[in-house]
């Protein structure tokens, strides 16, 4: 057990930050990094960092990705490194922090022979935009990567085992706000006025249907209602405005887009017929995420070089990664580290990442990283 590692997790476990607000986790990452001598620095995006090892030599270039960001949970936790904020780390990032630290030892003692490597510290993976912010920000342009790589430590899987699988890995989900406007009316005479409950009846009736018609698609699709708000409470008043929130999900980007597609055509539709004006908007979009198959191999070699127990996925899970933000562009691998079978799951108040997965996900990675720059 590396202890440098270890205390370097329990700091930043104590003072989490949530999204966008990672400025002392970036600060003591920073402070770590640099204590590593890398050949370049790269502030990404609002709090974002990413390190270079450059060997100076022709070579491709690899990317390792962990995220800064914490939840607004209150930990219930009383160890004494203990969340002190309103916030936690209860995703586990800071393991994922400390692995990649702990690569970025290994890389500083064994540089690169050829090619570059680069450790990304990302902000903000909770709330979608992060990687899509990094990603845009110019200063990636410069440190594009031939692959890129992340792991995410997973609750109720023996501790140490390897999930992999070609493919979508993680689903693709995106929020759908509707917003419905017709005309109020005194409630003794609704027909005065344009009420959206009609409308809503309609098309929450509609897109059940599409939900249920699975041959459409060739692989998971959800649509969850999640919200509805129609009018005032006021019970002289015909409602004239509503809002409905929909989650979808689909473990396929083709299928995301059917679904978003044939979800509109229903709600526009309808809209139109009860002389409702229409508009729809998006939150909280994500990708599938999908791993390219040389990048799964890459995984599944360090793996089986360290003797892991490998678990082949068959289905992607259903929740969603903005890592799918660099697989867009990107050769890229995505792999789950397993937490421990009795390990509360991730974003429960009472959630520790096991410091003794640290070495494990570190080894996964150096393997990888000795693989292309120094093979």
């Amino acid at each position: 057990m590396n202890e440098e590692i270890i205390q370097l997790r329990h700091s930043l476990h104590k003072e989490p930050e949530v999204s966008n607000d990672e400025f002392k986790t970036a600060d003591r990452i920073s402070a770590f990094m640099m204590s590593l001598k890398p050949d370049e620095a790269v502030k990404l995006s609002k709090t974002g960092l990413a390190f270079v090892f450059d060997s100076g030599n022709p070579g491709q270039t690899s990317m390792f990705r962990a995220e800064l960001d914490a939840l607004p949970i209150k930990e219930i936790n009383t160890f004494d490194y203990a969340s002190e904020n309103d916030a936690a780390h209860a995703c586990g990032h800071d393991g994922h922090m400390s692995i990649i630290a702990a690569l970025g030892q290994n890389i500083a003692a064994n540089p690169p022979h050829k090619g570059r490597t680069i450790l990304l510290f990302q902000p903000a993976e909770e709330v979608e935009q992060g990687a899509r912010d990094v990603v845009n920000d110019p200063n990636f342009k410069a440190i594009e990567p031939d692959y890129i790589f992340a792991l995410h430590n997973i609750p109720g899987v023996p501790k140490h085992q390897i999930l992999l699988k070609n493919g979508s890995f993680a689903a693709a989900s995106k929020g759908m706000t509707v917003k419905l406007t017709g005309k109020t009316s005194h409630a003794a005479e609704p027909e005065n006025g344009i009420s959206p409950a009609d409308a809503i009846s309609r098309i929450i009736s509609e897109l059940h249907v599409l939900r249920s018609q699975r041959e459409l698609f060739s692989d998971l699709t959800l649509l969850t209602i999640i919200h509805i708000q129609l009018g005032e409470i006021s019970f002289g008043t015909s409602p004239g405005y509503a809002e409905i929130r929909i989650t979808l999900r689909a473990f396929e980007n083709k299928d995301m887009e059917l679904l978003t597609e044939k979800s509109e055509k229903i709600i526009k539709s309808i809209a139109a017929e009860e002389d409702l004006n229409c508009e729809i908007g998006y939150s909280e979009v994500f990708p599938a995420t999908v791993n390219d198959e040389t990048s799964v191999k890459l995984i599944e070699d360090a793996a089986k070089a360290h003797q892991l127990n490998i678990q082949y996925l068959v289905k992607p899970y259903k929740w969603s990664e903005d890592f799918a933000y660099y697989t867009e562009k990107y050769k890229g691998g995505f792999f789950g580290l397993g937490a421990g079978q009795d390990q509360p799951p991730l974003h429960n108040p009472d959630y520790n990442f096991p410091d003794d997965i640290i070495e494990t996900g570190m080894n996964v990675f150096y393997h990888i990283y000795k693989k292309l720059h120094h093979d």
